[in-house]
């Protein structure tokens, strides 16, 4: 550490990891409104904080599979961090949200405009976790649609009207991974229709894999266009979350059960 420096401290840090969930990589820069934002908050500069996103970068092993390797030198409490992030996504997203609420001198209702009085009766817990669910489902759609540049990861499709943040393992079976970026599609209604229902599956390989109903309806041009053209077509690729190859296996097991 340079003379004049102060280590991180775990507060800073999930700050930091809190909007590294947030913006695309490419916008992890010390000129981005959102870093000097944070900068001024934590009492860092702006290229203290850009370099901790890409410290954080490191650890994501699909960045590094492109060759997007993230910058060295992380620290244990990076390393730290991060895994509870991700291993935790809800919970861990919420407790950063409220810490960035209370460093802004007000609440996570306020932020979100949440109307306490209209939540269903509840206490305790139980209420703090309804919040959590309106924030959490508030940012899903809000980081799965940038994670695929606000576009159709199928068509292309980029009014943000039509696109849908898509769950591949339903909000039902998965109550840890409900908000995880890494469970989520950016798809068109049409396209999200089609995959809640298994008519549409995304393998492993992120391979774009259409029902073989499809195929008894060919001559019908909307058929064709809209799914046959695309059955072995690849996903777009995600500008930094990858979809969970665990998660894409529980669609596809889905998938097979149906069309077999």
């Amino acid at each position: 550490m340079k003379e004049g420096q102060t280590l991180w401290t775990k507060e800073q840090s999930i700050l930091a990891i809190n909007l590294y969930s947030k913006i695309p990589f490419g916008q992890m820069h010390n000129r981005n409104a959102d870093v000097i934002e944070l900068a001024e908050l934590i009492g860092r500069s702006p290229s203290a904080v850009a370099r901790k996103l890409g410290n954080f970068a490191s650890f994501d092993p699909k960045l590094r599979e492109r060759g997007v390797g993230g910058l060295p030198n992380t620290s244990k409490l990076d390393a730290e961090v991060w895994y509870e992030y991700m291993q935790n996504w809800d919970e861990q997203f919420f407790e950063s949200e409220k810490l960035l609420a209370k460093k802004k001198h007000t609440t996570i209702e306020k932020v979100y405009a949440i109307d306490l009085e209209n939540l269903p009766p509840a206490i305790g817990i139980e209420r703090e976790r309804l919040v959590m669910i309106r924030v959490n489902q508030s940012q899903f759609r809000k980081i799965v649609l940038s994670n695929f540049n606000n576009q159709c990861c199928i068509t292309g499709i980029n009014i943000p009207e039509l696109i849908v943040a898509s769950h591949i393992v339903p909000w039902s079976k998965d109550q840890g991974n409900r908000l995880s970026p890494q469970n989520g599609l950016a798809l068109n209604t049409l396209h999200d229709k089609a995959f809640d229902r298994h008519l549409i599956t995304v393998t492993e390989d992120l391979k774009i894999k259409i029902s073989p109903k499809f195929y008894k309806h060919k001559d019908v041009l909307s058929i064709k266009q809209n799914f046959i053209d695309y059955d072995g077509s690849s996903l777009l690729v995600p500008k930094k979350f990858y979809p969970d190859t665990e998660f894409l296996k529980i669609h596809n097991d889905r998938y097979g059960e149906l069309v077999g």
